[in-house]
C-alpha cells in the first residue's frame, strides 16, 4: 500500500481529551459529529473508523474522565494527615473547581443529568465513580473511628455514605446555582456533622 493510501495516524489520548471538552461543553445531545470533527482534527470517516459511532467515543471519553478524576482523588484522600483534614480538602478542592472561570462542572454529574436514566454506560461509568469514592471514604472513616479523631455512635459505613451524599450535593448544587457562598456553607456543614 502506497505512503498516501495509509489511515492518518493520530494521538489517541490528545483526540480523546478533545472530544472530551465537546462532550462536556454541549453535553451529548447537542454535541454533533462536525463538532467533533472541528475538536478532534480528524475527518468524519476517520473518527468513525477509529471509534466506530459517536456514542463509542462518549464511551471512551467518559472512562477516560473517570479514571483521572478518581485517581486524582483518591491521592488527595489517600495523602498523610488528619482525616478531617483530607475530607475538608476534597470538599474545597470541588469548591475550587466548580467556580474556576473556566468550569463546566464535573462532566459525570452533568453526563447523568443529561442521560443517566436512558444509557447504561452513563449509569455504570457513574455508579462506579461513586462505589470507588465510597470505599475510599469508607477506609477514611474507619481509621478516624479507631484512631478517635471521629467520635460518633454511627457506622463507619453510614458516615462514608452521608459524606459522599453531601458531596454530590454540593457539586451539583453548585453546577445549578453558582452561589460560591452557599457552597462555602455546606462544606462547613458537611464538615460540622462529623464529630
Amino acid at each position: 500500500m502506497s505512503k498516501s493510501g495509509r489511515p492518518r495516524e493520530f494521538n489517541k489520548p490528545a483526540v480523546l481529551d478533545a472530544a472530551m471538552e465537546t462532550f462536556w461543553l454541549k453535553g451529548y445531545e447537542a454535541c454533533s459529529t462536525e463538532d467533533l470533527c472541528n475538536s478532534t482534527g480528524l475527518g468524519r470517516g476517520s473518527l468513525y473508523n477509529a471509534f466506530g459511532s459517536k456514542h463509542e467515543l462518549y464511551e471512551q471519553t467518559l472512562h477516560r474522565y473517570h479514571e483521572h478524576w478518581i485517581q486524582e482523588q483518591t491521592a488527595m484522600l489517600e495523602r498523610p494527615g488528619p482525616v478531617k483534614e483530607r475530607l475538608r480538602n476534597l470538599l474545597e478542592w470541588a469548591v475550587e473547581r466548580d467556580f474556576e472561570d473556566t468550569s463546566k462542572g464535573c462532566l459525570l454529574i452533568n453526563a447523568t443529568m443529561e442521560r443517566g436514566r436512558i444509557d447504561a454506560t452513563v449509569e455504570s461509568v457513574s455508579s462506579r465513580h461513586v462505589e470507588r469514592l465510597e470505599n475510599i471514604l469508607f477506609k477514611m472513616m474507619e481509621e478516624g473511628i479507631q484512631s478517635g479523631e471521629i467520635d460518633s455512635d454511627r457506622s463507619a459505613l453510614d458516615l462514608a455514605r452521608t459524606f459522599v451524599c453531601s458531596y454530590y450535593g454540593l457539586r451539583t448544587i453548585n453546577a445549578t446555582t453558582r452561589n460560591r457562598s452557599m457552597a462555602e456553607q455546606m462544606v462547613e456543614g458537611t464538615m460540622a456533622n462529623i464529630k
